[in-house]
């Protein structure tokens, strides 16, 4: 990923943190120099000595086939928002956008046993609906075998992690409080949650 240095964002916690809160994210494999691209709900696994990207495919898809044998890009981004030239004090200026995003590169191991398939299920229903694991527990193992033999478990070990946050640090504190107000003023949560991202590198 390009980064000005103005714009990097270094911190190995905080680029976690924004990788469990905005998990839904893209990974991209290449076959025959063609990108494939796929949208899933990512597991992010930072226990241990590896950082770790669990999710799963559709069987049907055919991007399973080429994530173990070369590199996969994974790229975390949200929120973003549209800024306005007429907050800044020069008539000269242009529009622009505001954005953080995580850029994860690795290879990916295929989790082919049943055992590790039910793992990486519960693990992501521990994150994203704990309520729901009463519900899975009832479900008949025949239902459950059936549903995981449609799918391709998987695991990125992370080699490469890459972050920028552009939150118009390159404008004067006058021109992005006005900025910051005006996504604060947002009737869309995702500008304010912008705000707030802000705020916090002031």
């Amino acid at each position: 990923m390009f980064i000005p240095k103005t714009f990097e964002f270094n911190d190995f916690a905080a680029k976690i943190a924004f990788m469990k809160q905005y998990s839904f994210a893209t990974i991209i494999t290449t076959k025959d120099q063609v990108p494939l691209a796929t949208h899933l709900p990512f597991f992010v696994a930072d226990s241990s000595e590896k950082l770790l990207l669990r999710a799963h495919f559709a069987i049907a898809n055919e991007q399973a086939k080429y994530v173990e044998h070369q590199t996969s890009l994974v790229i975390f981004s949200e929120p973003h928002a549209y800024i306005s030239p007429t907050h800044y004090d020069r008539q000269e200026s242009v529009p622009t956008w505001n954005y953080l995003a995580v850029h994860a590169y690795g290879t990916a191991k295929i989790l082919d046993t049943e055992a590790a398939k039910a793992e990486l299920l519960e693990q992501m229903i521990n994150s994203y609906e704990p309520a729901y694991m009463e519900q899975w527990n009832s479900l008949s193992e025949k239902f459950k075998t059936g549903m995981m033999r449609g799918i391709v478990a998987f695991e990125l070990a992370v080699t490469d992690l890459q972050g920028q946050q552009k939150l118009s640090q390159n404008k004067s504190d006058t021109e992005r409080e006005r900025i910051i107000q005006q996504l604060e003023k947002s009737s869309d949560s995702v500008e304010n949650t912008l705000a707030g991202y802000m705020r916090k590198t002031q």
